[in-house]
């Protein structure tokens, strides 16, 4: 039966989302299909962001190093911005304008200025090598890509065909200089020209995920998934905040997240980046994840909620310093992007005796959103990603025909909401296989639903290994194994890892007749083709002289080479 706590957050959701509520909710037709959608939700993120960066204009926002701005200094660089795209380099409405970036307070604003330019903000992985961020440019056909010089050099003598402006991460007249424009005056600007003509079904976002065919598609979303998928968390964070008043604590305080992870994530770019302009929260960034830092800036900044792949809040919570630090303000310390390890829960409960663990789960394709396991509920079920999000978003567990399955039986994890993306960019293939024909997007995760309605994930369909957040598609991999002459056969494949959840490891047989490699020779000879984190470590990587064992379609068992070679590390 349904917790104590879930009958509580079930009737506060039902009072915010009443007639006449913030959160007042009605059934719209999307593809032929009802679904509920906020009635009183900005139509699109430049209406969004001119709405909220009004209400909270003198509201500290973003701390970057020694650059502090308010919400209302931040929108009006973004108009800036805007302007700038438009007037110098000729931006249209539905262009893909691409961020290829580190975090930084300019990559929140160039984000804005583009979505209020009209433009599509397409989110590129800063992580990617060269010839991976040039496909990424090519495959969404982007016109202008903001740069920053560390992703600008492994692009040099790639074919990306789009032209490159440098983003520089100090202050924002200086950084964005090259859209950088001043309107004459913001009645007349471009960015309140596109408040009269913006709406809710124009293209606003492009984010890549990877998926089991290898090379990484691009997700897009219109504004109103995109907005509809903010405001499905800023109606959870109202109704976590509803529940602690009512308990008595104290909620007046700026809500304050520290922001450790990439902002080109789905994770990084909703529920953190996004959600913070509706409820007035400062965001304080850190270049490169460190636990000693993050404890000092916890403490220094006042933060109230931390979120990070799993790793990072285990990492604070098992730190030998964390004792010489103050961190009684921060009540949430949450996780996404991959599975947290059950006995990380209790770990972190112990450490941080004054917050709770909390998990949320979903995905490029929904905006984020999907299902959470929250504070007493998650140390009850430290194995769930909770229940579904509420109040937009409806799960099923289906079979392969998009059949539900018995109740406590396992299927494919499948979410139909008004936040699901469109489609994937120029793959109208993969579009038509994402979704069924109730327009539930299929999620490529096994998993059941138990009695109280929980969702646990048991196994994944699709072929990727999750390294600290981060999709490796193993068939990618395998390709740059292939690229080796002298390879004859190989499979690439995840093993368990208590820090990074997961880790990529490969095992290879060469042609007859030629020299054997070592590991070392074959790492070194990968990081001339991939991102560094998708090739194995050394002592992740095998050869055999043995052929590879074969499923009955001939294919490679996958499986029992990733068991057989788990207990091999287990033993060693």
């Amino acid at each position: 039966m349904p917790t104590q706590l879930d009958n509580a957050l079930e009737a506060i959701m039902g009072e915010l989302t009443k007639e006449g509520q913030p959160f007042e909710t009605a059934m719209m037709d999307r593809d032929g299909v009802p679904m509920p959608a906020f009635i009183g939700a900005p139509p699109s993120l430049a209406h969004f962001f001119a709405h909220f960066c009004k209400e909270n204009e003198d509201v500290p926002f973003i701390v970057d190093g020694e650059l502090r701005l308010t919400f209302g200094e931040t929108y009006a660089a973004a108009v800036c911005v805007a302007e700038g795209l438009v007037k110098k380099h000729n931006i249209a409405r539905g262009d893909r304008v691409g961020i290829a970036a580190r975090n930084s307070a300019n990559w929140m604003i160039a984000y804005m200025g583009i979505t209020m330019a009209g433009g599509c903000a397409t989110l590129l992985n800063g992580f990617w090598n060269g010839d991976e961020l040039a496909y990424g440019i090519r495959l969404a056909q982007c016109k202008l890509v903001l740069v920053d010089a560390q992703r600008a050099s492994r692009l040099e003598e790639t074919d990306h065909g789009a032209n490159l402006v440098m983003i520089e991460h100090d202050a924002p007249a200086k950084g964005l200089a090259g859209v950088w424009k001043a309107p004459e005056s913001f009645e007349t600007s471009v960015a309140m020209a596109m408040l009269g003509t913006l709406g809710a079904e124009d293209l606003a976002t492009i984010l890549y995920t990877s998926g089991s065919t290898g090379q990484s598609k691009g997700a897009f979303s219109d504004h109103l998934g995109v907005v509809s998928g903010v405001m499905n968390y800023v109606a959870q964070s109202a109704m976590a905040k509803v529940l602690l008043e009512g308990q008595g604590e104290d909620v007046s305080a700026q809500p304050c997240a520290l922001v450790a992870v990439p902002l080109f994530h789905v994770t990084g770019e909703i529920p953190l980046f996004l959600q913070s302009f509706a409820i007035a929260r400062k965001l304080v960034l850190m270049p490169k994840w460190d636990a000693t830092e993050a404890l000092r800036l916890i403490q220094d900044e006042q933060v109230t909620y931390f979120v990070g792949v799993p790793l990072m809040s285990y990492e604070m919570a098992s730190h030998p310093e964390r004792d010489q630090y103050d961190l009684s303000t921060c009540k949430s310390f949450a996780a996404g992007g991959a599975p947290r390890p059950v006995e990380h829960v209790n770990k972190i409960k112990e450490a941080f005796p004054g917050g709770f663990p909390l998990l949320g789960y979903g995905l490029t394709e929904t905006n984020a959103v999907g299902c959470g396991n929250f504070n007493e509920n998650y140390l009850a079920k430290p194995g769930s990603t909770g229940r579904a999000s509420l109040p937009l978003v409806e799960l099923a567990i289906l079979d392969d025909d998009g059949n539900p399955v018995a109740q406590g039986g396992v299927g494919e994890v499948c979410m139909r909401t008004v936040c699901n993306f469109r489609g994937y960019w120029n793959n109208e293939e993969a579009t038509a296989a994402a979704f069924t024909k109730d327009r539930f997007f299929r999620s490529g995760d096994l998993g059941y639903v138990d009695e109280d309605g929980y969702l646990y994930i048991v196994d994944r369909k699709k072929d990727i290994i999750i390294r600290g957040g981060e999709n490796i598609t193993c068939i990618e991999v395998e390709d740059a194994i292939y690229a080796h002459d002298d390879i004859s056969e190989c499979s690439v494949f995840g093993l368990p890892d208590e820090r990074m959840g997961e880790v990529p490891a490969a095992v290879f047989r060469m042609k007859p007749g030629r020299k054997a490699l070592s590991a070392g020779e074959l790492r070194a000879f990968l990081l001339t083709k991939i991102a560094p984190f998708k090739v194995p470590l050394e002592e992740h990587i095998w050869i055999t002289e043995d052929v590879l064992p074969r499923l009955g379609t001939q294919k490679i068992d996958k499986k029992s080479l990733r068991a057989a070679y788990t207990e091999l590390m287990a033993a060693a």
